[in-house]
């Protein structure tokens, strides 16, 4: 059974609403206003770094491995998001790998369109390796775009001949920009923040003319053979389920070692809801015990 917080957080959501009619600039600002309103855990610290030309902070936790590297991807629909609004999210992630979370601020659409996000990641990743650190001991993750965009580097990694991480963690990710999954109708009623028409929207803004099918964009399309083990996590009252679902399935007919967590009655992205919602901080240890298992 969710706990009672949940409750609040599904309150909190439906209070402020998607509506067609906010700007970028406003969606941008409110995301800022609320990852501000979120405490850091006693202990964090951040620090800003160039990582091979992209923004991105150091964010630590008391115990943290200097050799032992979580690669954070924010989320936001690839138009907005950024480092500090989930900064705390990245420390909770810190400490419950016991790991350098290195969390980057890529370019954001429809300023910078697809494929700049996937440029971005992969950089701060090529800098990571050229920085000493051993691709064992890396596991890539993200939420929701974020989560995708995790993906997009395996595949860009791949492409490339670069040594693939240990690992990675797609978090309610959006893996498929057309929106073909059945649960965009299935769960309208249910997920009190993502819907269909809004994704429609910030697909456009990103793809910007591109073919919603292309791999890079949509991992769900792309040829997965030889990726690394991968812990996906999706909330049953997501929207987007089927975007993880159908993933994990496709991932595991590849050869991909898949771990899929469907947790019940969770929301787009719970885990950024980790100082108040006591499943969130479970999913989190999740990831922890994940990449340690990976990274040991």
């Amino acid at each position: 059974m969710a706990s009672e917080a949940l409750a609040r957080v599904v309150a909190a959501r439906r209070a402020n609403p998607y509506t067609a009619d906010k700007t970028v600039a406003q969606l941008r600002a409110e995301t800022e206003a609320g990852g501000a309103s979120i405490p850091l855990p006693s202990g964090a610290s951040h620090r800003a770094v160039d990582a091979g030309g992209v923004p991105a902070e150091w964010i630590t936790m008391p115990g943290a491995r200097d050799d032992h590297v979580f690669l954070f991807m924010h989320g936001g629909g690839y138009y907005r998001g950024s480092v500090a609004a989930t900064r705390a999210t990245a420390a909770r992630i810190s400490a419950a790998c016991a790991a350098r979370c290195l969390s980057i601020d890529y370019r954001l659409a429809p300023e910078h369109p697809f494929p700049a996000a996937v440029e971005d990641a992969l950089a701060s990743y090529g800098w990571l390796l050229d920085a000493g650190v051993a691709p064992g001991r890396i596991v890539v993750g993200g939420i929701s775009a974020g989560g995708g965009l995790c993906l997009s580097l395996l595949l860009a990694a791949r492409a490339q001949g670069v040594p693939l991480p240990a690992g990675a963690v797609p978090m309610s990710a959006w893996t498929d920009l057309s929106q073909s999954g059945e649960t965009f109708r299935t769960k309208a009623d249910v997920d009190p923040s993502i819907s269909k028409p809004y994704l429609d929207r910030m697909a456009a803004y990103y793809l910007a003319g591109a073919d919603p099918r292309t791999a890079l964009a949509s991992p769900l399309f792309a040829d997965l053979d030889g990726l690394p083990p991968m812990l996906v996590q999706v909330g049953t009252a997501e929207t987007m389920l089927d975007d993880s679902v159908a993933f994990a399935a496709r991932a595991e007919a590849a050869g991909v070692t898949v771990t899929l967590e469907q947790w019940d009655d969770m929301v787009h992205g719970w885990h950024g809801a980790a100082h108040v919602l006591p499943e969130g901080q479970q999913a989190i240890d999740r990831i922890g015990e994940f990449f340690r298992a990976r990274t040991a």
